[in-house]
């Protein structure tokens, strides 16, 4: 193992792991965010059943990208998450209160409208808040002596709520994507409608956050612009523009998997761009990679571990998928 990269790969590790939790987790924000467009009862009662078996599941991948950022590169934890803490608190408490509505909207009927807007607010405080994390961490964090050099709100910046908003967006629209797979009869036709301003508006955000990256620093530009790496670099937006065409092309055909394996798709093509932008740093122009590596020991005893966790998790998880697959009815999971 000692000639192998070992930071190389738990980069590559982590980038799995928050991917993982974009896809899974995304979905299941984007149908709390999408909650006040569904009519009382039966469409929320399907939007919250197609959740309710996996949500809780699916944030087991934040817990292992934060767990690995944490123990393999420790010194970009101390970095980030310091110039990040309002975010990340909000984000917490969002997905803290939105999992506590879950539970008590079927155990509380009497309450049920305050637990529908305690879902909808926690899923869009916890979308925007990692939303602005990528901003945050797009525009740059001062860093003194391997240490945060910024203030409290540094990360507040209309770059930032740009992508806040972008990930709400996106969010939304994999949750309206997922409701046309589980859910059927109205609350699917409105879920296909819903896809359809959503996919809009996904396209142009992800415009805007793509042309306004390469201005926040001179090596982004490089990145995307000079030869010969543009060559590569180009390839990103057409491969999104053809899967943009094809989300359309699938909606307006009434298929159910295609919307949804084609918004995941976006969303893959939006972190690899953002991966072109940041590589090899951990801490955007001021820490590499193999500067806020833990030492190569360390690394190689908690890759061991994770060799048999990340199979375990994904085991669990497509077992999980398997057994609540199909349409959902309108009583509640207890």
């Amino acid at each position: 193992m000692g000639s192998i990269d070992l930071a190389l790969v738990w980069a590559a590790i982590i980038c799995f792991a928050v991917f993982a939790y974009v896809v899974l987790d995304g979905f299941d924000l984007g149908v709390g965010i999408l909650f006040p467009y569904l009519s009382k009862g039966e469409e929320r009662d399907q939007a919250i059943n197609s959740v309710a078996p996996v949500w809780d599941g699916n944030e087991t991948w934040l817990v292992m990208g934060g767990g690995g950022l944490l123990a393999v590169f420790p010194l970009a934890y101390a970095i980030i998450l310091p110039a990040t803490y309002p975010l990340m608190i909000a984000m917490l408490l969002g997905l803290v209160f939105r999992g506590a509505a879950f539970e008590f909207r079927w155990r509380d009927p009497a309450h049920q409208p305050l637990w529908d807007i305690t879902i909808t607010v926690g899923s869009l405080v916890a979308a925007i808040a990692q939303g602005m994390t990528i901003g945050a961490i797009l525009q740059g964090i001062d860093v003194e002596n391997n240490a945060y050099a910024g203030g409290w709100i540094d990360w507040l910046s209309p770059f930032s709520c740009l992508t806040g908003i972008g990930v709400a967006v996106g969010y939304a629209l994999l949750g309206a994507t997922w409701l046309i797979i589980k859910t059927q009869g109205s609350c699917q036709a409105h879920a296909r409608r819903l896809a359809f301003r959503l996919g809009i508006a996904t396209v142009v955000v992800l415009a805007a956050v793509s042309a306004a990256t390469p201005f926040l620093s001179y090596d982004y530009w490089t990145r995307w612009f000079t030869m010969p790496q543009v060559l590569l670099t180009a390839q990103v937006p057409l491969l999104v523009a053809i899967c943009t065409g094809i989300f359309f092309w699938s909606l307006r055909k009434g298929r159910e998997v295609l919307p949804f394996l084609m918004a995941l798709a976006m969303f893959f093509l939006g972190f690899v761009g953002l991966c072109i932008s940041i590589f090899p740093y951990m801490v955007p122009r001021s820490i590499t990679l193999w500067e806020a590596a833990a030492p190569h020991n360390s690394q190689l005893f908690l890759l061991v571990g994770a060799l048999f966790i990340i199979p375990l998790i994904l085991g669990y998880t497509a077992w999980a998928y398997w057994v609540f697959r199909g349409k959902v009815g309108t009583e509640g999971y207890h």
